[in-house]
């Protein structure tokens, strides 16, 4: 006689919601990730794709958090700037990630890298080049801080600008935050300074950690929290009372994803996370109230930012 199956487990259907736009970098991981683990749960499941807003996936993250969950019918791709519009306390942003259930993570490393040696010469300042002062990687400048470093940013320099300034002597320093990161610096002609981790996490073990430097706990937290924001490329989600029957069949069948991804992927591609390496990321963005409070006021009393 057929034993029948157990109620719990992964459902039939299940509905994966997507930050904007269709057919975007964020999108298509989700997608082609849920794709792979459903083929390792222990019966089929229709995956249903509805993506809701923008890049940064707030709205994805606001209606995840409203919608009624069921038992394991509901994904969520969430990208670090979710994360890091709830920290820096966008109006936008309502929804509570903690006790959200990562499935599987893809991340980065990230470092601090400049010209020469560190610290510079004489403790001037490090003209540091960033994007804007809401962005995950201003979460360096409040390390340099609570380092005792004197820095002055540099704002609207990102990317290709950022490296132009540094080539043309105009910055000392900058956010690299990439799968290769030791390698990109290298190709810049910059120095790796510190590591930008998160507890739990060293990618670059050789390098200066900020955790093991900064002896402040909660800024240090908040520091951390802008880190894992920048490190985390797409944290695929579980809502947080999905039954612990659904939760591991999940998990298990991200292990065989991992494992995929780690005998297919190229040198350079993103880390692919699950388990306690997962959690260690998407933990970290979300401080205690006092950390996240901690944060917002660094921003408004040392760049005069407020989120809107």
């Amino acid at each position: 006689m057929a034993q029948p199956q157990p109620a719990a487990l992964a459902p039939d259907r299940t509905t994966l919601l997507l930050p904007g736009p269709e057919g975007g970098v964020v999108a298509r991981w989700a997608q082609d990730v849920t794709t792979r683990l459903a083929r390792g749960l222990p019966h089929a499941v229709a995956l249903h794709s509805l993506v809701l807003g923008g890049p940064d996936g707030v709205t994805a993250a606001n209606r995840f958090a409203t919608m009624e969950s069921g038992e394991g019918r509901l994904l969520l791709a969430m990208p670090g700037l979710a994360a890091q519009a709830r920290l820096i306390g966008e109006s936008r942003a309502q929804f509570d990630p903690e006790g959200w259930l990562p499935i599987c993570v893809s991340c980065q490393p990230a470092v601090l890298a400049g010209r020469g040696r560190y610290p510079l010469a004489g403790n001037r300042p490090l003209r540091l080049a960033l994007s804007t002062p809401g962005a995950p990687e201003t979460a360096a400048l409040l390390a340099l801080d609570l380092l005792g470093h004197p820095a002055v940013p540099l704002f609207n320099l990102t990317g290709p600008a950022a490296e132009a300034a540094l080539a043309a002597n105009e910055a000392d320093a900058m956010v690299i935050a990439s799968p290769a990161a030791l390698r990109r610096a290298a190709e810049l002609g910059l120095t790796p300074w510190l590591e930008l981790e998160v507890p739990g996490r060293r990618d670059y073990p050789e390098l200066p950690s900020t955790g093991m430097a900064i002896t402040h706990p909660v800024p240090l937290a908040a520091a951390e929290a802008g880190f894992a924001a920048l490190r985390l490329r797409t944290a695929l989600m579980l809502p947080p009372l999905t039954s612990a029957d659904v939760v591991a069949a999940w998990r298990r069948a991200a292990l065989r994803w991992q494992e995929e991804e780690t005998h297919q992927s190229a040198d350079g591609a993103a880390l692919a996370l699950v388990g306690a390496e997962a959690r260690a990321v998407t933990s970290a963005l979300t401080p205690s109230p006092t950390a996240v409070l901690a944060y917002r006021e660094w921003l408004l009393r040392r760049l005069g930012f407020q989120a809107a």
